[in-house]
């Protein structure tokens, strides 16, 4: 008589269905690993009994190099960056992703040679599972270390000159060609564009939106001025303008802030919004709403841009192969335009 087929032993995929978690946080439980939540180590600890897995010696050798945590790395120069508005809706929408994930959020700061110098350690000691990256400039190091890198790296935001594999971005030109052709449905013909900066590729490809729905209205673009997007960079663009082109008769800012700052400047120079100059956006944060008078502004979903970083990390910590992904804009009317 035949004797009985060995028994099949239970994987750890089966061990993180039957405990209703991800590979990777039933991984890390078992190896009392950081930053697992108590109720999920014993669903994890059940689903061990009920299957009567035995971890792999291997397996649980790579599993004890997960340290739980993503780093979101920001290549900025001023640490109350983090407190802009648009950084701290980003980094809710990235929080909360990851505690889904079980992954502890890190905020590292880049733009200095010692802040560089800490994001390449992070990098070659593998002190994270992986890494967001935003706010890159061209012929930025950090992209060069992400190249390098062989932990998972996510991008918020193209970098410029490139396509990475992973990548979550909004329709920055979308979203500035339908701002601009709003403001040439009103009957503006002379409008003009306040830039972010160009060696980024939110401020080139917003511009490169406004730009083409000018041509396509048979308008001649204005020449960008470019600011930093901070709302005194917008004030500044705005006066600069107002004493090179006074016909100038609406305006498109890369975002709110300078938006924020060109309302400011016009209302100093005695220019009625939007009667004289209509002002239009872009990002939607809450200065939109309380400006003087209220912004319209092209709406972008920051939040989901934090949480759908954060969610694309956590699938490749998890072993499987996200794809990128473009968010959509939409225009909100206010009185500025």
């Amino acid at each position: 008589m035949a004797e009985d087929a060995p028994r099949r032993q239970p994987t750890l995929d089966e061990v993180a269905e039957l405990a209703g978690v991800s590979r990777s946080v039933a991984s890390r439980a078992l190896n009392n690993a950081p930053h697992v939540s108590r109720v999920k180590r014993e669903a994890v600890e059940r689903a061990v009994r009920r299957l009567g897995y035995v971890p792999n010696s291997t397996a649980r050798a790579l599993a004890t190099r997960q340290t739980g945590a993503a780093a979101l790395v920001v290549s900025g120069e001023d640490p109350s960056i983090f407190a802009d508005p648009f950084f701290a809706q980003v980094i809710v929408g990235a929080s909360a992703a990851l505690e889904e994930a079980d992954l502890h959020l890190m905020l590292c700061l880049a733009a200095s040679d010692r802040g560089r110098k800490r994001v390449e350690e992070l990098f070659r000691s593998k002190g994270a599972d992986g890494v967001m990256l935003m706010a890159l400039r061209e012929d930025d190091p950090l992209a060069r270390m992400a190249e390098r890198a062989t932990m998972p790296v996510v991008f918020g935001g193209r970098p410029v000159g490139s396509v990475p594999r992973w990548y979550v971005d909004v329709d920055n030109a979308g979203g500035a060609r339908e701002a601009t052709e709003y403001l040439i449905s009103l009957g503006r013909t002379r409008v003009a564009a306040l830039c972010g900066r160009l060696d980024t590729e939110a401020g080139r490809t917003r511009y490169r939106g406004y730009r083409d729905a000018m041509l396509a209205a048979g308008l001649d673009p204005f020449p960008p001025r470019e600011g930093d997007f901070t709302e005194s960079s917008g004030a500044t663009a705005m006066a600069a303008l107002l004493t090179e082109r006074p016909d100038v008769d609406a305006v498109f800012a890369a975002n709110d802030n300078m938006g924020v700052g060109a309302l400011r400047a016009l209302r100093g120079a005695g220019r009625r919004v939007p009667d004289d100059v209509a002002v239009v956006g872009f990002d939607d944060l809450a200065v939109a709403q309380v400006s003087d008078p209220p912004l319209t502004t092209v709406h972008q979903p920051i939040q989901a841009l934090g949480r759908e970083m954060a969610r694309m990390l956590a699938a490749l910590v998890n072993g499987q192969s996200p794809t990128a992904l473009i968010l959509p804009t939409r225009l909100v009317v206010r009185a500025s335009a």
